[in-house]
C-alpha cells in the first residue's frame, strides 16, 4: 500500500498529489494523510467521484483516508466525457460599468436559465462569483433550481476562505482549482460571465 502524506499543502495540491498516487499504484490502495477542512473534502469528492472506495479515519494531526478500488464510470465523469457547457462565474456582477446594473444582469441572467431549454452541465463560481451561492445572494433559490435538474453547481473553496464566506454557502458545494481546470478543458464549451 502507497502513503501520501498531503498535510500542509494548499489547493490543489492535495487532489493532484492523491491523483499522481492513484495513477502510480495502479490497483493498489492508497493511503493519504490530510488536514482537515478542504483539503480531506476534495479528496475525498475526487476519489468517489472517480469511482473508488473511500474510508475516512481521525488520526492526530489530521485525518487519514484509505482510498481503494478500481476508478468506475460516474455520472460525474460521463457527463465530463459527454463535453457539454461550462459557465464560468467569475463575478458578481455582469459587463463593464454600472455595479448595479451588472448586479441586476447577473441575476436575471441566472434566473433566465430556469426557462431556456438547454442548461448547462455545470457552473463553476470563483472569485467574486461566490457571493452569488452564500447567503445574502437574490440568485439562491434559482441556483438550487438549477441544481435540481441536474446542473452542477460548484464554488471554488480559496475563494470561500478568502472572503470569509464558506461557512455562508447556500447553493451548490465546494470544489478546488483541480477540478475546476480539469473541467474548463473537457468541456464542449465554456462561457465566462
Amino acid at each position: 500500500m502507497k502513503i501520501v502524506d498531503c498535510r500542509n499543502m494548499t489547493c490543489p495540491m492535495p487532489v493532484v498529489t492523491v491523483k499522481r498516487a492513484l495513477e502510480e499504484a495502479a490497483g493498489e490502495s492508497v493511503k493519504v494523510l490530510l488536514d482537515d477542512g478542504a483539503p480531506r473534502e476534495n479528496v475525498a469528492r475526487f476519489a468517489a467521484g472517480r469511482g473508488f472506495q473511500v474510508e475516512e479515519a481521525r488520526e492526530a494531526g489530521g485525518y487519514s483516508m484509505l482510498i481503494s478500488g478500481a476508478p468506475g464510470e460516474t455520472p460525474a465523469l460521463q457527463a465530463e466525457k459527454r463535453g457539454g457547457s461550462v459557465f464560468l462565474v467569475a463575478s458578481d456582477s455582469m459587463g463593464e460599468g454600472a455595479e448595479e446594473l451588472g448586479r441586476l444582469l447577473t441575476k436575471n441572467f441566472i434566473i433566465t436559465l430556469l426557462d431556456v431549454t438547454e442548461a448547462p452541465e455545470r457552473m463553476l463560481f470563483l472569485n467574486r462569483g461566490i457571493f452569488l451561492t452564500t447567503e445574502g445572494s437574490e440568485v439562491i433559490e434559482a441556483l438550487q433550481k438549477l441544481a435540481d435538474r441536474g446542473v452542477e453547481i460548484l464554488s471554488c473553496g480559496v475563494c470561500l476562505d478568502f472572503f470569509n464566506r464558506r461557512d455562508k454557502l447556500r447553493a451548490g458545494s465546494v470544489t478546488n482549482m483541480f477540478t475546476i481546470a480539469e473541467s474548463l478543458l473537457r468541456a464542449g464549451s465554456v462561457v465566462r460571465l
